[in-house]
């Protein structure tokens, strides 16, 4: 890539970036989606979509179970409503005992639980049972908690699964389209470096911001 289309690749921040890919999703809007974004950075992004798709807005809490030698290897992930998915062959292969996994478990269940209590406010999920679901993040590295979000949204008998992102590495592609039913992408620079680069404002979010989000797209509706 060279640098002219760098810099017509780059988004001026996520609300930009969502409304570019809510126009590639416009093909799902007569399919009553639900829109989940995962926490932070992706529910500005899910926010634009939702809005401009006319659909429900929610988070995706889900916290990945990294193997405690290779933390960015999942082993499996948890979501927030008791949802669980564990990778038997990993754990057989990695020689993890099922006492490490609880740890590991238990560790990610406590900041699970933080987390929803912060986002939810006291609302509860919007309910995914049979719909098709948009999962959305500002943008994949290495595609561990993407996969995990799909594998838990699945679990909890979504219909499809659509995973968006507007940048991504191209190797993420095909492995990333295995576990979600369709893979949406705006742009895959190769290489990639980060996330950040591929935006001009790149902020952190707070979870105040967050809330609001959430708030803000309950009331719209």
């Amino acid at each position: 890539m060279d640098m002219q289309q760098e810099l017509e690749a780059r988004f001026a921040d996520r609300s930009a970036a969502g409304r570019r890919l809510a126009a590639r999703l416009e093909h799902l809007r007569d399919q009553r989606p639900v829109i989940l974004g995962l926490p932070r950075g992706g529910v500005p992004i899910a926010y634009e979509v939702a809005q401009a798709l006319g659909a429900p807005l929610d988070v995706i809490v889900v916290r990945k179970l990294g193997v405690p030698w290779l933390p960015e290897l999942a082993m499996g992930a948890i979501g927030e409503d008791g949802s669980r998915v564990v990778d038997r062959a990993l754990l057989r292969h990695e020689r993890i005992a099922d006492d490490l996994l609880a740890e590991v478990e238990e560790r990610e269940s406590a900041e699970l639980r933080r987390r929803a209590q912060i986002y939810r406010a006291g609302r509860d999920p919007v309910s995914i049972d049979g719909r098709l679901v948009v999962l959305i993040d500002d943008g994949i590295a290495t595609g561990a908690t993407a996969r995990a979000a799909c594998l838990v949204v699945k679990q909890r008998a979504a219909a499809r699964v659509v995973l968006a992102t507007p940048v991504l590495p191209p190797d993420l592609i095909s492995p990333l389209g295995r576990v979600a039913d369709e893979l949406v992408w705006l742009c895959a620079p190769d290489p990639m470096v980060a996330v950040g680069n591929w935006y001009e404002d790149f902020e952190q979010l707070t979870d105040a911001e967050v809330v609001d989000l959430l708030a803000r797209a309950g009331q719209s509706r």
